[in-house]
Order: C-alpha cells, then structure tokens, then sequence
C-alpha cells in the first residue's frame, strides 16, 4: 500500500474507534434501538435512489441487513446503553473474529488452524479477565449483549462471504434499507416510553451531531472507503488495519470521556488484540521463523 493508501485506512478504522465515544453521545437523550433505527433509516435515504441494488437475490440484501445491522447494532447499542463504556465495548466488539471463524467450522466445513484456535483462545481469555471485572466499566448485562452483538456480526460475515463479490456501498445502503423499519417497529414496542415525535424535535445539538457522524461518517464514508481499499488491496493487507479500532476506541474514551484505563483494562487489551494478531498473521510468522 501506498502511504496515502495507508492514511485511508488508519482514518477509517480511527471513525470507527471514535464512533464508540459519538454512539455514548447519542444515548444520553435517544433510547439505543431508536438511535440504531434512525442511523440506518438516514444511512439509505435519500442514497438508495441513486445506487442500484447489489446483483445478488433480495432475500440476501434482507439477510445481510437484518442480522448485520439490525441484530448487531441493536444489541451493541443495548449493551452500551446497560452500563458499558466506549472502550470496552470496542473492544469485546472484536471477538466477532472468532465468532466468524467458529460458524464457519460448523456451517462451511472450514477447518481451523492451530494458529486460531490458540487465537481464539487467548483472546477469550481477556474477555473472562473483563467479565471478572463486571460491574464499574461494564455490567453483565451490558457484557452478554455485546457479545452477543459479535456473534451477529459473525452471521453477518458468515451471509457476506456467501454473496461472494459484490459492491459493498450498494451492499450497505439497500441493508440499511431492510434495517430501519423492523427496528423502527421494535422500539416503538419496546422503547415508547422512552421518546416521542413531540420530543424529537427538541433533541440537542450533539445529539444531532452523534447521529450524523454515526450516519455518515461511520456507516457510509467508512464502508465506502474500506470497500475501496478491500476493491485495490488483498483482505490480508487491509484486514490488519482493523486492530487499531480498539486502540483508537480506548484512546478516545479516555481523552473525550474520562475513562480510566486500569491494569485490568489494559491486560484485557493486550490479550484481545494478541489473540487477533496470532489469528490474523500466527501462520505467516512461523513461516517466516521456521529454519529454511
């Protein structure tokens, strides 16, 4: 990669960090399945008449949206929302990885490697090291749904590596399409007490703020720019990129929120981001240690 290449996708994967302090931002007034039904309501309007509906079955877009967006967001922004901080939540998010590759085990017949089981793993093991430290940082309520949300977005990627190659804007705009309305609906059960049309009109500036970074810094200018790279580099070059995401997550929460990083924090950090590195480039380094 080049070096404004490069740039690209350390800004990305620096929204994305980011984007778990702005989402904190957007639940001080907005209930969490509200914010998510408005981000992905905003997210493919007025876009979807201006990008054509990726070349794959409807019933797939309606796949992808659902367990991609709707389930995995709707269950990150619960957990936020149950007491779980930025930093922590960016970073029990990553377990989506081992997820990932779990379902694929069991639904594809991949076979994996010792490098990700020992991935998977230590990986695991810093989030017990989190779940031993419910209760400050974040509650056990908030831990299991954001798990939870991992798994989804393993599901999800599990739905996107069946479709093959396809435009992922297009992909991402007509999901988010498939998204709102159920999630919409959803809050309106679940959440009413929570908000009102009245009440929306009256929502704060960084309210308004929070969802429009969510919307269109987060969703489409990061997915458009990430599916560029992913359209010009190898996954193995682009992939790695996405480790900083937790990196830029507690950064960001420490400097805008305050949190504190404690020992344990930081041990859960390092066990989490180690297990995706031996995941992620395990195999290629005992390659490269091996005696010729």
């Amino acid at each position: 990669m080049n070096r404004k290449d490069i740039g690209l996708a350390i800004l990305v994967v620096a929204i994305w960090g980011f984007n778990f302090v702005v989402i904190k931002v957007g639940l001080k007034e907005l209930p969490p399945i509200l914010l998510c039904a408005l981000r992905f309501f905003l997210a493919a309007f007025p876009v979807v008449f201006f990008i054509k509906r990726p070349a794959v079955p409807f019933r797939s877009v309606m796949a992808f949206g659902l367990v991609m967006f709707a389930s995995q967001f709707a269950l990150l922004f619960s957990g936020m929302y149950a007491g779980t901080t930025a930093g922590m939540a960016s970073l029990v998010l990553q377990v989506h990885v081992f997820f990932t590759v779990a379902l694929a085990v069991v639904f594809l017949a991949e076979q994996p490697s010792v490098w990700q089981i020992i991935g998977a793993l230590t990986a695991f093991s810093g989030i017990g090291l989190v779940a031993a430290h419910t209760g400050g940082e974040i509650s056990a309520l908030g831990l299991i749904l954001i798990v939870a949300a991992a798994a989804s977005w393993g599901i999800g990627n599990l739905i996107a590596k069946k479709l093959g190659k396809v435009d992922m804007l297009a992909l991402v705009v007509w999901g988010s399409l498939v998204a709102w309305p159920p999630l919409l609906l959803l809050s309106y059960l679940l959440e009413q007490d929570s908000w009102s049309l009245e009440g929306m009109a009256y929502l704060s500036w960084p309210t308004i703020g929070a969802v429009g970074y969510i919307t269109y810094l987060s969703t489409l200018l990061g997915f458009a720019v990430w599916s560029w790279l992913l359209s010009h580099y190898p996954a193995a070059t682009v992939a790695p990129f996405t480790l900083l995401v937790p990196v830029f997550g507690f950064t960001s929460s420490a400097l805008a929120l305050g949190e504190p990083l404690y020992p344990w924090k930081l041990a859960a950090a390092i066990l989490i981001i180690a297990g995706l590195c031996i995941n992620l480039a395990g195999a290629r380094i005992a390659m490269r240690l091996r005696p010729a």
